[in-house]
């Protein structure tokens, strides 16, 4: 970035564009998306109509095509989610999952185009003990590009979305001395440092675009099709739902019951609440990538693709493609975009620093085995 000019980013394993997304909002040039998922990339197009979309396989998409889209264009911010699936708490957690080897490609990125930022996000189990060994590597491979890291695990409702979700968040600079991390905006904490945090049912009462359409909100296939299910569903108070036989015995008639026998049941309990509605009060839970995992805080029916992307904080002009299934899965995968804005905000400001103190100092290693210790220590407190 020259002057005034916008800072140009990549975005790798891109998805929709949730993260793009926040960063244009932040003044950010997304220049270009790299995903194999067609659907995804379709939406990613769409709603990013200066960048230029790649959809395909990475290890394809050689330096010499990548340096031709470019042209002369600097790059100033690689971005990217490499798959996570092993290092996803929910599932297997193999750290020697091959699919993990795609982060080498976001690398091979980063060399070519040497941007002055890097930004890389990734589920809350990757700083998992078992992990330590990547974690490291990961300091290691960027340290040695020339590169300041430090990681933080960021939780969305701090900043302005209506929903609670956590992701570890990497930053790299190889221009600061000292990486910044958003400070949270919003919190139940109401003080004058913070605002309240912003809630669903703030979210729920603005769905139209400008010219009063709403997009992707299809309440024909939110209807709850078992009889039964919807009887239940009518019974459940906004912001509750079944997880324990003390909640079926306070919402459910004994016709109504879900006949489970509860003294078999891991735990005595089920591992995701069942009929669970959102409460209009407070911050959703993790939206996932279908649709049955929660309920309209006062509608007998499931939440709409729309409002589950405004529980993600995306826009309401931003278009999602593909058939309702994909658009769920774009919808659970994506950084939401208003978490993507805050990060976007403080890298421009790390990089305004940079510019002022451009003629000062020298460039001063973050100590790797510190930030690891103190940011697995929060995350353990939060499991």
């Amino acid at each position: 970035m020259t002057g005034k000019g916008k800072l140009n980013f990549i975005d790798v394993f891109s998805g929709a564009g949730g993260f793009s997304c926040g960063l244009e909002m932040a003044g950010f040039n997304c220049v270009m998306g790299i995903d194999f998922n067609k659907h995804a990339m379709t939406t990613f197009a769409k709603n990013h109509k200066n960048a230029h979309p790649f959809c395909g396989d990475v290890t394809k998409f050689s330096n010499k095509q990548i340096k031709q889209i470019l042209g002369d264009r600097k790059i100033n911010l690689v971005v990217g989610g490499p798959p996570c699936q092993g290092f996803s708490t929910v599932g297997p957690g193999n750290p020697e999952d091959m699919r993990n080897n795609l982060f080498m490609e976001f690398v091979r990125i980063v060399r070519l185009t040497k941007p002055e930022f890097v930004v890389i996000e990734n589920v809350t189990g990757l700083l998992a003990k078992k992990n330590e060994s990547t974690l490291k590597s990961i300091f290691k491979k960027f340290g040695s590009l020339g590169y300041n890291m430090d990681v933080q695990v960021l939780s969305s409702q701090h900043y302005g979305v209506p929903e609670k979700r956590r992701r570890t968040i990497f930053i790299g600079s190889r221009v600061n001395e000292k990486v910044n991390f958003p400070k949270k905006t919003h919190d139940t904490i109401i003080a004058k440092t913070y605002r309240a945090p912003y809630t669903v049912g703030e979210a729920f009462a603005d769905l139209e675009c400008k010219d009063g359409t709403i997009h992707n909100h299809d309440l024909e296939s939110a209807k709850v099709k078992s009889k039964i299910d919807e009887r239940r569903l009518k019974r459940i108070p906004e912001g509750k739902g079944i997880r324990y036989e003390r909640d079926e015995k306070a919402y459910l008639t004994p016709s109504l019951k879900l006949g489970v026998d509860w003294q078999t049941i891991r735990e005595g309990r089920f591992r995701q609440t069942k009929f669970q509605r959102l409460d209009r009060n407070s911050v959703s839970p993790t939206i996932m990538t279908h649709r049955h995992s929660y309920y309209h805080p006062t509608e007998n029916r499931y939440l709409t693709q729309r409002e589950a992307a405004k529980v993600q904080s995306f826009p309401n002009d931003f278009i999602f493609e593909g058939p309702l299934s994909a658009q769920w899965r774009q919808i659970g995968n994506a950084v939401p975009p208003m978490m993507g804005k805050a990060i976007g905000q403080a890298i421009k400001k790390m990089y305004k620093e940079y510019l002022k103190s451009a003629e000062e100092g020298t460039k001063k290693k973050v100590q790797v085995s510190k930030i690891i210790e103190n940011v697995r220590g929060d995350a353990f407190v939060y499991r």
